[in-house]
């Protein structure tokens, strides 16, 4: 980890999707006075799970994945986070021990605001009370969508919903209809992230490759007809 300078809130790129979204210029600059900007380098981690919470992680830039592991020593990947995102605020305000681990999957930039600092702003902004319930609101929906889906659907299934869902949050349109997936995860990874063999994971997606559906530039997956791939994901083949 390193500590580089600090940088100001009302200047942040990720500024317009977070949970700072609704100040004003001189509220940010405000809330930059209690931040230290933090970089991370692919693998290390931003927390740990079983550790006490002492704040939030806003991320200016980077990809995280948040894992946990079961007493069988087995970790899964719970979601994947990205610019715009905050970390670590379910732990803090339940005061329990962190549920996961947060790793950073590429460099990633985070601005760490302390617990004091946080409660004071949601105390003086109800602006950021407000978007943090909705994030909290959103990451529960996301959730139980993702268990219902986990319970109804095959595997072939899943693998097709879990492209799309990583279209959506890291995609980048090429033009002619095909988007790629701007995020380099191993199979074994996106294995995890809804409870399959990694053996059967490369297996699908060489049949949906082979179907045209998808292709592959380097180790970024490309989706070629979403349209078909939805309705793998839906079931109607």
């Amino acid at each position: 980890m390193a500590v580089l300078d600090k940088k100001q809130c009302a200047d942040c790129p990720s500024k317009d999707m977070g949970i700072f979204c609704g100040l004003t210029f001189q509220e940010a600059m405000e809330v930059s006075s209690t931040t230290h900007t933090l970089k991370f380098k692919r693998g290390q981690s931003i927390f740990s799970q079983g550790n006490s919470p002492e704040g939030i992680y806003c991320i200016q830039s980077g990809n995280i994945k948040l894992t946990k592991t079961g007493q069988d020593g087995k970790e899964t990947i719970i979601r994947i986070v990205t610019h715009g995102d905050v970390i670590g605020h379910r732990s803090l305000f339940t005061a329990q021990e962190f549920h996961g681990t947060a790793t950073a999957l590429d460099d990633v930039v985070v601005c760490f605001i302390d617990r004091n600092h946080v409660l004071k702003l949601i105390n003086d902004k109800p602006s950021i009370a407000l978007e943090l319930i909705n994030k909290l609101s959103r990451d529960m929906g996301v959730a139980e969508e993702r268990s219902s889906s986990f319970h109804q659907k095959n595997v072939r299934e899943r693998i097709a919903q879990l492209i799309l869902e990583l279209s959506d949050s890291h995609g980048v349109d090429l033009g002619n209809g095909e988007v790629q997936i701007n995020l380099k995860l191993t199979r074994e990874e996106m294995a995890t992230m809804i409870g399959t063999a990694n053996e059967t994971l490369i297996r699908i997606i060489s049949e949906y490759r082979k179907d045209g559906l998808i292709d592959q530039n380097g180790k970024l997956i490309v989706i070629k007809d979403r349209k078909e791939l939805q309705k793998r994901a839906d079931g109607v083949h």
